[in-house]
């Protein structure tokens, strides 16, 4: 399958700046950050289907809307009649019978970021909890629990991104490599996702040196009205342990089809 562009890390780390200071924090502590999902697709392309695989995409991609004020946020996509839509053409658009292929492999992938969809992410910075309404093979599920606790290991590189200073953090979570570019100039815990616990709001991230990374593309902090942040409700109330057995456990069953040669996947079967 033919690899698109990642999306670079806008070259935070090959334009160093040499920063003689910190601007100063920016008082208002509420806002909403538009980023922009990025997730390559793990699957793997038959040969029968190499002609269609240069037109298949590489990667998903997700424009979703961060809220956040000083005690808690909440990340949910942004309904596509919302969204701006880019300007479709050129000969390396995937034509409707390659997106058609591609949806197949990625329903038939042992690989979880080919199965799962994270939907909302409601965070409390004060009581450190984390409720989240993620997809996993067509079943919406509403996990509670803590949030995260990332072990963050601060730099010393420093950058400008969207008119603010970022300072680069690294950590290791759960064996997957984590890069963060956050800004001290908006004070907030934040981040797309379950991600954050820095001190500033987080504006880039990397997983797995670019296999998923959120960027954020615009920045408002002109305040927000009543109850925009609310908790997600929708989905099957699940424990996070319950949820990563469920995963753990449907992800098997899609490689032991697949070991034992059946055309149809496990995902088609109920879960119960």
């Amino acid at each position: 399958m033919k690899t698109r562009r990642r999306i670079n890390l806008f070259l935070l780390a090959a334009l160093p700046l040499a920063f003689l200071f910190v601007p100063g924090t920016i008082r208002a502590q509420e806002g909403r950050i538009h980023f922009l999902r990025s997730v390559q697709y793990d699957f793997h392309v038959p040969e029968r289907w190499a002609e269609l695989r240069d037109r298949m995409p590489a990667q998903s991609t997700t424009s979703m809307v961060l809220l956040f004020d000083g005690s808690r946020s909440v990340m949910a996509p942004i309904p596509e009649e919302d969204e701006e839509q880019p300007a479709r053409g050129g000969s390396d658009q995937p034509n409707r019978r390659a997106l058609g292929m591609a949806l197949r492999l990625m329903r038939q992938s042992a690989s979880r970021s080919d199965q799962e969809n994270m939907l909302q992410a409601y965070v409390d910075f004060e009581s450190g909890t984390i409720s989240e309404t993620r997809e996993f093979m067509g079943r919406t599920f509403l996990i509670s629990g803590e949030r995260p606790a990332y072990r963050w290991k601060l730099g010393t590189k420093q950058n400008e991104f969207l008119g603010y200073m970022v300072q680069k953090a690294t950590t290791v979570h759960e064996g997957a490599e984590i890069e963060a570019w956050f800004t001290p100039q908006i004070p907030v815990p934040a981040g797309p996702g379950n991600f954050g616990g820095l001190p500033g709001l987080i504006l880039v991230l990397s997983q797995d040196r670019g296999h998923m990374v959120f960027s954020a593309t615009e920045i408002d902090l002109t305040g927000l009205g009543d109850d925009e942040i609310v908790p997600p409700r929708d989905g099957e109330m699940v424990t996070r342990d319950e949820y990563e057995a469920i995963v753990a456990e449907k992800l098997e069953e899609v490689r032991s089809v697949r070991g034992a040669g059946r055309r149809r996947p496990p995902f088609e079967r109920s879960f119960r």
